[in-house]
């Protein structure tokens, strides 16, 4: 769990999940990860590698919105197989921040973490499969005019940078750069294209595969 102190002032104190340090880029990959699999390392990595980020934080959502509670493995669970997955990699930080934050939807975890932690670039991560539905997240024309969002192409979304309303709304801020997109005033959006791995939370469940409980194929 994420440590939450009362400052003097009355605020609250939250544990940042890794470093922390001026001018810092970190890319927020948030999701239910039920199971995380390599499909979420391999997004990472490509995210690392072409957006110059220093660092990359899973969000492990308690609940994600979108999703039913039936099927979802518990928290902590769901937290151990994410570290799981991202071990070796010590630039990923597997994190259940948005409890401390109190927060249930992206803008609002968002909107506490720029406040938390001021000093950081933040970037949001997402596939394009998730590109698809962004349109039905909470408030999402807001996020979007909060953090600059970053969209790693994902196997059976390759028309999603086309065709999804969000893609669409934000076209005329699409940065060729991927660079410099930590360090662009949102709202702006990058598609970064790579090679596409196939793992799937639903099809890891549907099949039982995994070691574990989490998302290892073997």
């Amino acid at each position: 769990m994420v440590a939450v102190r009362t400052s003097p002032s009355g605020a609250n104190w939250i544990k940042p999940p890794g470093p922390v340090a001026p001018g810092l880029r970190i890319g927020l990959l948030g999701g239910s990860f039920n199971p995380a699999h390599e499909g979420h390392l391999h997004v990472s990595l490509v995210a690392m590698k072409r957006l110059g980020l220093d660092y990359i934080w899973w969000l492990v959502a308690p609940q994600n919105p979108l999703k039913p509670v039936r099927g979802m493995a518990p928290l902590s669970e769901r937290v151990l197989c994410a570290r799981e997955i991202a071990r070796g990699h010590p630039r990923i930080f597997v994190t259940d921040i948005e409890g401390a934050l109190g927060s249930r939807y992206t803008v609002d975890t968002v909107s506490g973490l720029k406040e938390h932690f001021p000093q950081l670039r933040f970037v949001w991560l997402m596939g394009s499969d998730s590109l698809q539905t962004f349109h039905r997240w909470r408030n999402w024309e807001t996020l979007a005019r909060r953090i600059p969002i970053a969209v790693i192409m994902r196997p059976g979304a390759t028309l999603a940078p086309l065709s999804a309303k969000a893609a669409q709304r934000f076209a005329a801020k699409k940065v060729r750069a991927a660079r410099q997109l930590a360090d662009t005033t949102p709202p702006a959006l990058v598609i970064l294209d790579a090679r596409r791995n196939p793992a799937s939370a639903t099809e890891i469940r549907a099949r039982g595969l995994g070691r574990h409980g989490c998302g290892v194929v073997e």
